[in-house]
């Protein structure tokens, strides 16, 4: 069995300047050559370029694609300027305002969708997939979760704001046994549908 990604899911977020320092030098898998990183207006492109040489040059290696938006970043106010902590300041005298905290636009990068939106193309998906997981490392925030297959063995995936969680899978053969089964809604016998 070839190694493969079946489900990703991503709400992945990063500030760009940190994408950026992690591409320079990223730790890559054995099928990957390098990393091309493009943008295109609002939207980030990291494609594999492959070791492979009998991949023909024409065929679409798997690429991760990212929005780019601003977030506006406040610094965290001196302890002696915050208001008092029982409650509301209602302003002092003339010529007293409040000071908004300084604050810088931060361009962030999201790798949000599933599979087909976050990470695109067969040829080295896997591989990507690991760059992908890489990145989820560092993130700020966000969650990234994925069932993967590597050396026939089936894998599930979770990482929540940089750190790994556990993950678990469940096989069944019939989808209407397990858990999952009773996350449904029984259309046949449902008493609002005549």
């Amino acid at each position: 069995m070839k190694d493969c990604v079946f489900k990703l899911h991503s709400t992945l977020e990063l500030p760009l300047e940190d994408l950026h320092e992690f591409l320079d030098d990223p730790p890559l898998p054995d099928e990957l050559e390098s990393i091309d990183l493009t943008r295109r207006n609002n939207t980030l492109i990291v494609s594999a370029v492959a070791e492979d040489d009998s991949l023909s040059k024409y065929t679409p290696t798997a690429q991760l694609k990212a929005s780019v938006s601003e977030n506006r970043v406040y610094e965290e106010p001196p302890e002696e300027q915050k208001p008092p902590a029982g409650g509301p300041r209602w302003g002092g005298g003339p010529g007293e305002e409040d000071e908004m905290p300084p604050s810088e636009l931060v361009e962030y990068a999201c790798f949000k969708g599933d599979r087909e939106t976050v990470l695109q193309n067969t040829a080295v998906q896997y591989a990507m997939f690991e760059v992908l997981r890489d990145i989820a490392r560092i993130a700020e925030k966000g969650t990234l979760t994925a069932i993967t297959a590597c050396e026939g063995d089936l894998t599930a995936t979770r990482i929540v704001d940089g750190e790994e969680r556990p993950a678990s899978l469940e096989v069944v053969e019939d989808p209407t046994e397990g858990p999952a089964a009773s996350k449904g809604v029984d259309w046949r016998n449902n008493e609002f549908i005549s």
